[in-house]
């Protein structure tokens, strides 16, 4: 079997591949779109970091590819559609390069508080200036950390450390994981207000996209320090070099930018900013440690084995391939629905299996709807097969039931979830002719397709409701592709379920908030 590697990824890791008899491994870096369509039929695996892109025409013209492995986390160089659609694997390497991250982002904190990169700068170039330089101290300072996933709980450890107050933002973090992290959780806003320094540890997501924006900067104390050592497009650059120039931020540590590479943001040039090209994960230690898991990880998939990154296909045991295969969309579509709804840290999953299906083991559906649950917050670092381990490792407990008692269908998945205070119900199933319906949300009954973009809008029965939102999304453009109200009774309570052809900008929701009787509006994206 022939493995084409496209970018630099360690020998020392990689030496469970090279040690393999009956692989034939080949480099190849710094490789056009162009040439890798032209190589691509020959290979059954490849292998790459951050630098190359293997896009959808690469795939389509993959004739004998297996699997593509990524030494590292995010898999956005990945057309993972692609992939899915061809029957590649994409795995992934999930923990490799936590701790240089964690340090990495100490390091660029404690830089920023001092002043390290530009006192030295300085002193190379002859002056002994010792009067510009004035740091503050980490001891009693508030550190936000905004995601508590792995290098965010452990740059948490490492603050504690140096005497620092913690305090966090996660929706997945339940109360019970936090008090283990002895980490006061707080909202979004209430974070800005009290933090001292702020760290960054999310994916970039819609949702996570200039997080911190102009108005995010302005709820923040004066003289507050930010720190990005995550992904580049979650901090609104523009924004923050205004807040830098007008004394809001006082200092700025960034090792990831917007577009990349990146040697001409006007932040790098500002004296109040410290940057590095993108080196969270650049130590000897953790490329090595990322190259090792992909190796094993793009072995098992050569062999024919279970693997334990899969980032786009979960792993079915042959003989259940029929039974489960047709219910993993529905069951990671309620999974990546019921997220959504959720505007509370998660505490309680219950997934339910009512009809034929409840006689096999459905471990597998039980994972998907978890990583679908996880996924738009946490992105690659959750996947079908650590679903259960990340869920427990954030204090959500997981409870699963079968029965073989029909529900008014052949076979159905309903889900609860609760987190502080706050419950949601769905469940759905696969109709005869193998379309997917949600039948129901919360305590209405439904009979709905789930779509791409969908509205969920929770009102007062009263005439005109359904009016005034559709002439909301006519303002804006967005057409509506189907519709259902569920009720229990007239001029009661009663949910909206809206199919809308694109995504509904934000300003339009708030609109529609603001209609008198309208309880709530969710935009959902599956």
């Amino acid at each position: 079997m022939k493995i084409l590697i496209c970018d630099p990824i360690s020998e020392e890791g990689l030496k469970l591949l090279y040690d393999t008899p009956g692989l034939e491994i080949t480099t190849k870096y710094k490789s056009t779109e162009e040439e890798l369509i032209e190589i691509v039929p020959e290979y059954q695996a490849i292998l790459v970091r951050s630098q190359t892109k293997i896009t959808a025409s690469i795939i389509e013209n993959a004739k004998q590819l297996k699997v593509i492995g990524r030494a590292g986390v995010g898999v956005d160089n990945i057309d993972v559609d692609a992939a899915t659609l061809k029957g590649v694997v994409v795995v992934n390497a999930p923990e490799g390069n936590t701790i240089a991250a964690a340090e990495h982002t100490m390091a660029m904190m404690l830089a920023v508080a001092r002043s390290i990169p530009q006192a030295n700068y300085k002193l190379r170039n002859g002056e002994w200036d010792r009067k510009t330089f004035m740091g503050v101290e980490l001891r009693n300072k508030t550190l936000g950390i905004i995601g508590l996933g792995k290098i965010g709980s452990q740059v948490a450890k490492r603050a504690k450390a140096f005497d620092m107050k913690v305090v966090g933002y996660d929706p997945y973090i339940s109360k019970a994981k936090a008090k283990l992290l002895d980490i006061e959780m707080l909202d979004l806003i209430n974070l800005f207000i009290v933090s001292d320094f702020i760290t960054i540890h999310l994916p970039k997501t819609e949702e996570t996209k200039n997080m911190l924006n102009k108005e995010a900067f302005s709820l923040m104390k004066d003289g507050v320090r930010i720190v990005n050592c995550a992904r580049g497009g979650i901090i609104d650059e523009e924004a923050l070099k205004e807040a830098i120039e007008i004394g809001k931020v006082a200092g700025a540590a960034l090792d990831v930018f917007a577009k990349e590479p990146n040697v001409d943001s006007p932040l790098i040039q500002m004296p109040q900013v410290v940057a590095t090209p993108h080196l969270g994960a650049s130590t000897e230690e953790a490329q090595v440690t990322v190259a090792q898991e992909v190796a094993e990880e793009v072995l098992r998939v050569l062999k024919g084995e279970p693997v334990k990154t899969a980032v786009n296909i979960p792993f079915i045991k042959p003989e259940l391939l029929p039974i489960v295969k047709p219910y993993l969309g529905l069951a990671e579509t309620l999974g990546k629905l019921i997220s959504q709804l959720m505007d509370k840290p998660i505490e309680y999953v219950k997934i339910d299996f009512n009809g034929d299906i409840a006689n096999y083991d459905l471990t597998t559906l039980t994972n998907t709807i978890l990583k679908g649950l996880l996924r738009p917050v946490l992105q690659d670092s959750v996947n079908y097969v650590n679903a259960p381990v990340v869920a427990k490792n954030r204090g959500i407990k997981v409870e699963e039931a079968k029965s073989q008692e029909l529900k008014n269908y052949a076979n159905l998945i309903s889900l609860e979830v609760k987190g502080n205070g706050t419950t949601h119900q769905l469940a759905g199933t696969i109709f005869s002719n193998g379309e997917v319906k949600l039948v129901q949300l919360d305590n209405f009954s439904m009979d709905t397709t789930l779509a791409e973009h969908m509205l969920i809008v929770p009102h007062s029965d009263k005439p005109g409701m359904i009016g005034q939102v559709g002439t909301i999304l006519g303002e804006y453009k967005i057409n509506v592709a189907g519709m259902q109200v569920g009720r229990k009774e007239i001029g009661g309570n009663a949910v909206m379920v809206m199919a809308v052809d694109d995504i509904v900008p934000e300003i339009a929701l708030e609109k529609m908030r603001k209609i008198d009787g309208i309880f709530d509006v969710r935009y959902v994206s599956l």
